[in-house]
């Protein structure tokens, strides 16, 4: 369910703006300057929705619109092509996601669910609000050069230019662009076309670029961050289970999870999983030792078949298994930091026998998903996590990038790596949507101008050809409306 703070600051808000501009209408006394106020402003407000639209950068769209026509030409007969195939393949796109939420809904298997491209947002549900930032300022700035490719392709198809806007639809931001309808009109549907593929062209190619910067982040701020050396910890969750007096801080550097190497953010991840998916790792322990640490015990199943043999109260000693030549089954418990620490891992007795020293290999005896982790962070102390490998994956976070010098912020990296990610998916995402032969978006445009470029000569009657154009509309509306609803559904109401 949707949080209900979220919906009571978001309703909140709202009825205040709204409740102040009928107040302010309905004044005699300050209606027309409240309305003269709005009106030199370019301000316009409704319910859920404001708007600011504007003529400061008309010269700059105009400069933009002539500049190199002969390339601008290419640019934008290149994104109609894009257009016209995105238009297709996002009716695909959402026929496959439409298919594998019914899947998910009737099946409830949860890797169904990590398959779907598309997936609806909802701030506060399934986008954590610390990551609220990033996410609004991606889709505005997706919005907007969305809207300067409409109105840079108009200007060079001869179209008039009234001007760009910014609004707010509930909470998420928007661009627009003002052009002359006329105009558009009287040009031919070609020409119209690169209009209207002009939007979904400029999100690919943001996206693509944003791409291209992630790719390449390494190289780009090599001169003041170095990488493939470990992963380095930028925040510590205050619940964190690594929260503590021998645990990780900001500014650790993570070398080592188990025998796993890590040497970046993706090593951390694939460690963790692989972790969590084999077997608990043992440890080798030199017998004199292991005689020498352990102490009776007594030994007791938990309700998930494992072993037990150290006092619930205890928070150092772990229960570990182990076998020699006369017992396969036994178990002892021992300080767990004095028994592993500097220790070899091992899964059998025969990782052990080296130097002739006799030692055997001792198991942590955990319950079915918790894991006993070594974690090296030198020069510090070795970090012994005992818990489910997901829980540290979700309550510490890591960069890749290490600075060079002391002055550098270790979160720069992080910041410009997680707004690339979010560009991509949400320009990307804002292209696929814009695409769909919809009503309202820009699909609508793109088809109706479609047909009239290639169905011209086959249906003569327009209004035959309109009537096509209204049906494929109406069947990608009820595609998009299917998607969303059922999409809402799963994310906030089961």
């Amino acid at each position: 369910m949707i949080p209900i703070p979220v919906v009571v600051c978001v309703l909140g808000g709202w009825s205040v703006i709204y409740l102040a501009d009928t107040l302010l209408r309905s004044s005699s006394s300050l209606k027309a300057s409240y309305e003269d106020w709005l009106m030199s402003y370019g301000l316009s407000i409704s319910p859920f929705h404001m708007r600011w639209q504007t003529a400061l950068f008309n010269r700059l769209f105009y400069s933009w619109g002539r500049w190199k026509p002969r390339f601008l030409y290419l640019w934008f007969s290149i994104g109609m092509v894009f257009g016209i195939v995105a238009m297709f393949g996002s009716v695909v796109l959402l026929g496959k996601t439409l298919i594998q939420t019914l899947t998910l809904m009737i099946t409830e298997a949860p890797a169904v669910q990590n398959d779907r491209m598309l997936q609806v947002v909802v701030p506060g549900v399934n986008l954590p609000i610390s990551q609220l930032t990033y996410f609004f300022t991606a889709i505005l700035i997706s919005g907007v050069i969305h809207e300067v490719g409409h109105g840079v392709a108009a200007i060079r198809e001869q179209v008039r230019f009234n001007g760009f806007g910014i609004f707010i639809f509930i909470v998420y931001p928007g661009a627009f662009v003002d052009l002359f309808t006329t105009h558009l009109q009287l040009i031919s549907p070609v020409q119209q076309l690169r209009i209207f593929c002009a939007g979904v062209w400029h999100n690919f190619v943001l996206g693509v670029a944003s791409l291209i910067v992630l790719f390449l982040l390494p190289a780009i701020l090599f001169p003041f961050y170095y990488t493939g050396v470990g992963a380095l910890v930028t925040e510590v969750t205050e619940d964190s289970p690594a929260n503590g007096p021998r645990g990780l801080f900001v500014g650790d550097l993570v070398t080592h999870l188990q025998d796993c190497s890590v040497r970046g953010v993706e090593d951390w991840n694939s460690c963790l999983g692989e972790i969590s998916q084999k077997t608990q790792i043992g440890y080798c322990i030199n017998a004199a030792i292991l005689q020498q640490l352990s102490f009776p015990a007594r030994v007791y199943r938990r309700l998930d078949g494992t072993v037990e043999c150290c006092s619930n109260s205890s928070l150092t000693d772990v229960c570990f298994s182990y076998s020699n030549n006369l017992d396969s089954h036994l178990y002892t418990c021992l300080p767990a930091r004095k028994a592993i620490e500097a220790s070899q891992v091992c899964r059998t007795n025969m990782d052990c026998q080296k130097d002739f020293v006799p030692s055997l290999c001792v198991t942590p005896s955990l319950e079915n998903q918790t894991r006993l982790i070594r974690v090296k962070h030198p020069p510090h102390v070795d970090m012994l996590f005992v818990g489910h490998p997901m829980h540290l994956q979700y309550t510490v976070s890591l960069s890749s990038f290490v600075p060079r010098h002391n002055f550098l912020s270790i979160d720069l990296p992080v910041v410009i790596e997680t707004m690339c990610k979010y560009l991509i998916s949400l320009s990307g995402a804002l292209a696929v949507i814009n695409a769909v032969p919809c009503f309202a978006l820009d699909g609508q445009w793109i088809l109706n101008s479609f047909l009239e470029a290639t169905l011209a000569s086959l249906i003569v009657e327009k209004q035959n050809r309109e009537l096509v154009g209204f049906l494929i509309l109406l069947a990608g509306s009820a595609l998009l409306a299917a998607n969303v609803a059922l999409g809402l559904w799963m994310v906030t109401a089961r």
